[in-house]
């Protein structure tokens, strides 16, 4: 076993896990609607990490890229199972930018209801994920 690569799957694991329960706090404790756009942006990352986590796991090279999609199509080519999360990711991807940049606070926000919406995929991925990797690959 490569301990190298277990231990940037599991670095990665851990990341994305940190971003999961900050979207998390954010849900739960945040009361102002600018920061649930922030929340979703962790759950994007959390989704997004994961799934780079099982790449990398694979020694897959990926590109520089926020759209979870792309990725999980890359991840299907190694495990076909990955297509179960399709739509999870397409719905996180635009949490990346989509509430990131400047624009109209209020309008452009997302709802708590909506930053709830987008953590339950978030999570799917997540233990999808670590359901498919090796114990040792991950967080302790």
């Amino acid at each position: 076993m490569d301990e190298a690569r277990v231990g940037l799957t599991r670095f990665w694991m851990v990341k994305a896990g940190n971003d999961l329960k900050t979207a998390q706090i954010v849900s739960g404790f945040c009361r102002h609607r600018w920061s649930f756009g922030n929340g979703g942006l962790y759950c994007q990352q959390a989704a997004e990490k994961a799934v780079k986590a099982f790449l990398i796991w694979h020694d897959q090279l990926f590109p520089k890229t926020h759209e979870i999609e792309s990725l999980v199509e890359q991840a299907s080519t190694l495990d076909p199972r990955f297509e179960e999360i399709l739509d999870a990711a397409e719905l996180l991807s635009p949490y990346a930018w989509q509430f990131r940049y400047p624009g109209d606070v209020e309008i452009d926000a997302p709802s708590r209801n909506e930053l709830d919406e987008a953590l339950q995929p978030a999570q799917a991925i997540y233990d999808f994920v670590l359901g498919i990797l090796t114990r040792e690959t991950h967080p302790k």
